[in-house]
């Protein structure tokens, strides 16, 4: 076992894929986007690397070491949903957010918690169908101009003409010369070039498209039905003939639609389920939000359905098991659960036991502070003030944030945080949206094409309502 052990680990191993990112190079890359939250972005890129190094283990080892899942705690509005969410860009990894208020236990109305995985391998189905047409682009693009071809210069191999005799329907052939065979092939490579230069952009052809006919039966209602639903709309799908339908567009638009329809027939649909159960089970990652809303309330009487009872069924999917979908089973033992709550009036200690077993790692989140909101709204790739003053441009107009306004901005969303509900970042959203309303909605009209906004501008709009607490919890 050493020397196997040790000959995969001597392996040349690319380092600039993006399964292969260091710890430091993930965190850097979180940092472009989410302000603080080191403790947690270090436990997600460490988990995120132990995925890396399994792979690279014998097979025999592989499938004992399991995922190092993560339990976030802290308020809403920190950056726990866009922690997962950017963990799971980074490493083109199929991602799925669900709450687990939504779920309850089997046999009640409710989503089923396996219902979680089917979805997981829908949107895996789609980003490997994507891939899979990027590759075949090219030759389907070039599949989709020959058939375009056709249709603007129908091909004339031969001339067809009939001649209707007493006994039966003869048919003469008479063939092209070659002369003939020449121009026609010299006139269709001049339709080609012009097709590409754009010279055909306004005409308008016919062109046919398969129609995948839909299903006219509808299920209502009980546990799992959406699930049952799609699976005998796909079922009946297989037995309806399939038909083509005409379309009238222009050419760039049904150059668009010959090529998507061309990719789908390069596509093998056998190795596009395979490959998507594959990424699934070794890429897989499910954030379960609002964790802590399902545990149960103490000294209730009774079966509590919809906390306990999904606790219970959460277990088997998280702690490994075979769930059965339309493209076939997939196994849950190696997809990264991460999971997310406000916890103010449960503590996790107060999940089941063999819940919180399968949750090595738990990383407690900060709230937010005046820093870290004036950080929020400057520095990450996407900041709030980049957008306002990109959609503000959009108008012509020109606003000119001072140092001095972002701070004001940053300390009274603390302020607001503070005496009414904390809601972490989102509290920066209405403190814009309420500051810019004016100038929002007079965009079109104003002359001042350059606005400059200070601490005073900001005082002026906002502080009436930040100084009274009652009409801060209606308005911000």
């Amino acid at each position: 076992m050493e020397n196997s052990l040790a000959a995969f680990l001597s392996e040349d191993i690319d380092k600039n894929s993006l399964g292969s990112m260091t710890p430091k190079e993930i965190v850097a890359e979180l940092n472009k986007y989410i302000v603080g939250q080191n403790k947690a972005k270090r436990a997600v890129a460490i988990a995120l690397r132990n995925r890396w190094r399994r792979r690279q283990l014998p097979e025999s080892l592989r499938d004992e070491v399991a995922p190092k899942n993560i339990l976030m705690i802290g308020p809403t509005g920190v950056g726990k949903t866009e922690i997962a969410r950017r963990l799971a860009k980074l490493t083109n990894s199929p991602f799925i957010k669900v709450e687990a208020s939504k779920y309850t236990e089997v046999g009640y109305v409710g989503r089923d918690v396996e219902s979680m995985i089917r979805d997981l391998v829908e949107l895996s189905k789609n980003m490997v169908r994507e891939e899979k047409e990027a590759e075949v682009q090219e030759k389907a693009k070039a599949f989709a101009e020959e058939r375009l071809l056709d249709i603007l210069l129908p091909p004339h191999p031969s001339i067809t003409t009939e001649d209707n005799s007493e006994n039966d329907e003869e048919l003469k052939t008479i063939e092209l010369d070659s002369l003939g065979k020449k121009q026609f092939e010299q006139t269709r490579e001049k339709f080609r070039n012009y097709l590409k230069e754009g010279k055909f952009d306004e005409r308008v052809v016919e062109i046919e498209v398969q129609e995948k006919p839909a299903s006219m039966i509808e299920i209502i209602g009980g546990p799992g039905m959406d699930d049952m639903d799609n699976n005998l709309k796909d079922m009946l799908g297989t037995f309806m003939p399939s038909k083509s339908k005409s379309r009238k567009l222009k050419v760039p638009e049904a150059l668009k639609v010959l090529t998507q329809e061309e990719a789908q027939k390069l596509i093998d649909q056998d190795q596009l389920i395979q490959e998507t159960i594959e990424k699934v089970e070794q890429q897989g990652i499910i954030f379960i939000d609002e964790i802590d809303k399902i545990i149960g309330r103490q000294g209730m009487q009774g079966p509590d359905v919809s906390r306990e009872g999904v606790q219970r069924d959460l277990l088997p999917i998280v702690e490994g098991s075979a769930i059965n979908t339309k493209h076939g089973i997939v196994k849950t033992d190696h997809i990264l659960f991460v999971c997310a709550g406000a916890f103010h009036s449960a503590k996790p200690a107060d999940l089941i036991p063999e819940f919180q077993g399968r949750f090595p790692i738990r990383v407690e989140l900060d709230s937010l502070t005046t820093e870290d909101f004036m950080q929020i709204l400057t520095e990450p790739n996407n900041a709030l003030i980049k957008q306002y003053v990109a959609l503000m441009k959009t108008e012509g107009i020109e606003l000119e944030f001072k140092d001095t306004s972002i701070r004001e901005i940053a300390e009274m969303s603390a302020s607001v945080n503070e005496k009414t509900e904390n809601i972490g970042a989102r509290r920066l959203q209405t403190i814009m949206e309420k500051l810019l309303e004016d100038i929002s909605f007079d965009a079109p009209d104003l002359e001042a094409k350059q606005i400059p906004i200070d601490s005073e501008y900001v005082r002026g709009k906002l502080k009436d309502i930040i100084q009274d607490e009652d009409l801060s919890r209606y308005i911000l």
